[in-house]
């Protein structure tokens, strides 16, 4: 989730399993305060790709009690996966995705899922064309 992280413990144990031929990616959660920001972000998935681990995922915070303080807005997140696929490779950039409440299952939210935004509830479509309010806070 940061790029210190990324110790040399990590990037041996990662040669390792690429040298084996085992696929690696990541699955990266977007948490206010700590890598919120394009730079930290552009640099974690950089020092992935270096270690041959593949930024795969980047998700939204779930709602989950005790971990608000940690969301990000989804308009800013949006807004930082949009400066990293301007910054980066497109390999670099992970596919952002939220969890939908009530069973509407894991998508990448994109503009074609986004059906309308409102103040603090956006409606998002999911693969099954389902429609579900998701808290944009």
């Amino acid at each position: 989730n940061h790029p210190a992280e990324i110790t040399r413990a990590v990037e041996t144990a990662c040669t390792r399993l690429a040298d084996r031929g085992i696929a690696l990616g990541s699955q990266t959660v977007l948490l206010k305060g700590v890598n919120d920001d394009p730079d930290t972000l552009g640099r974690l998935m950089m020092q992935l790709l270096a270690i041959r681990v593949r930024p795969y995922y980047l998700h939204q915070l779930d709602h989950v009690r005790g971990t608000a303080h940690f969301k990000v807005p989804l308009e800013r997140a949006l807004e930082l996966v949009a400066t990293l696929r301007g910054r980066l490779s497109g390999m670099a950039v992970p596919h952002f995705m939220i969890d939908l409440p009530k069973g509407g299952g894991k998508i990448a939210l994109t503009p074609e899922t986004i059906v309308e935004k409102g103040v603090d509830c956006w409606w998002i479509r999911n693969w099954q064309g389902r429609r579900f309010a998701y808290d944009s806070r």
